[in-house]
């Protein structure tokens, strides 16, 4: 047992009701609260350096080193490059680091009787986890910003620096055969609604402003399908059209005869701007915030292709669902702890690396089948979080059994 506050110190110290812990002023919190979080708090930290340098190292460091000792890259973009690279690695070490230091504080309070003690005072099981709880929270919402908004940026900007660096610059477009299937959701006699084509746009290149060798298909009108073919065309900002050069447009009936053929050397169409949006986006679902990639989601839901929307959405649900992995290892991590028994920090290290390997692979099942479409983006992001809080709310039943 510790010698620097014994149990019985501690409860005497929760009867009286005024106690600074270690110099903390207490700030609304019991003593046991302050207690119980500061105990959390040094694994924590421990886990925070231990994780962060195990990602860093496996999925950032030995590459670099390859490019450092095979294509020249220069040591300090190396080195800028991996701390641009930290906030992504940062992101994951926080469930873990709350894993760790949840099981390792509960486990030494179980193994040396405090937790008895507390419990023999009237202290609910599910009352000594609450610090746990609230500290999982805290680490919730830092998680979140850094994984909405600061990891997204900064995994951006280290593509780029390295790309530079080793001058292979992608642009930032996609440059040939743009092609943009938009469709519409109509209703049929017998009231079913089905989806059929609206629009579908094709061009040979794009150099980032203007599109090349034009075709599009128009079935928006109903009495009438146009065909439309042009040499160039840009989207007119000022007026919020197409600007065609140099080509015609072909005017179907529905018994599939010509209509009327039009040629133009210049010719505003009122068409959306979804395939210069399309077509801008070179970015990866890492290398956007939470928000650019609810805005992507909109373009391509107008005409981009459904696997590609199915993932994007199960994307945006993994980014809000991630952070929330923390209170679920926070709980789990506690549940285990509470148990009588005697964990050392190697056997906790161990558990921990056991139970975050299962979440992961269940992670990566859930969100292909979501990808699939066997399961809803929301089902397959959020699926391994319902199921861990169910097995650490089962662990903790079973604990006051």
């Amino acid at each position: 047992m510790r010698n620097d506050v014994s149990p019985l110190v501690l409860i005497a110290a929760m009867k009286i009701g005024k106690y600074e812990l270690f110099g903390l002023p207490n700030l609304g919190l019991s003593v046991m609260d302050l207690y119980i979080t500061r105990e959390l708090i040094l694994p924590f930290v421990f886990g925070m350096g231990i994780f962060t340098s195990l990602g860093l190292s496996i999925g950032t460091l030995f590459e670099l080193v390859r490019k450092v000792t095979e294509s020249g890259l220069f040591l300090g973009v190396a080195l800028q490059v991996l701390l641009l690279r930290m906030p992504e690695f940062i992101v994951f070490a926080f469930p873990m680091s709350m894993l760790l230091a949840a099981l390792m504080a509960y486990s030494r309070l179980s193994s040396d009787s405090e937790l008895i003690a507390l419990r023999s005072i009237g202290v609910n099981l599910y009352r000594l986890v609450l610090p746990s709880v609230i500290f999982s929270l805290i680490v919730v919402g830092v998680t979140f910003t850094l994984n909405n908004f600061v990891a997204p940026a900064a995994n951006y900007q280290a593509t780029i620096t390295l790309e530079k660096a080793l001058k292979r610059s992608r642009p930032t477009f996609r440059d040939s055969n743009i092609l943009i299937p938009e469709e519409k959701r109509i209703k049929l006699a017998d009231g079913r609604k089905i989806e059929v084509l609206n629009r579908l746009f094709y061009a040979d290149e794009f150099d980032g402003e203007k599109m090349k060798n034009i075709t599009v298909l128009d079935r928006s009108q109903e009495d009438v399908d146009q065909i439309i073919t042009a040499q160039s065309a840009n989207w007119n900002v000022a007026d919020n059209t197409w600007d065609f050069f140099n080509g015609t447009i072909y005017l179907i009936t529905p018994d599939g005869s010509y209509r009327n053929i039009v040629r133009f050397e210049h010719q505003q169409i009122a068409f959306p701007r979804t395939p210069i949006d399309v077509a801008s986006q070179n970015r990866t679902e890492s290398e956007m915030s939470l928000f650019e990639a609810q805005e992507y989601l909109k373009v391509l839901e107008v005409g981009g292709k459904a696997k590609r929307i199915r993932r994007l959405k199960v994307r945006i649900q993994e980014k809000m669902a991630l952070p929330f992995v923390c209170l679920v290892f926070g709980l789990i991590g506690a549940a285990i702890g509470i148990k009588p028994q005697n964990t050392g920090k190697a056997t906790s290290f161990g558990i921990c690396v056991g139970l975050i390997f299962t979440y992961y692979l269940l992670s990566f099942i859930t969100g292909s089948l979501g990808v699939w479409g066997v399961l809803s983006p929301f089902l397959a992001a959020w699926l391994p979080n319902i199921l861990g809080l169910g097995a650490a709310g089962l662990l903790l039943f079973s604990s006051t059994r």
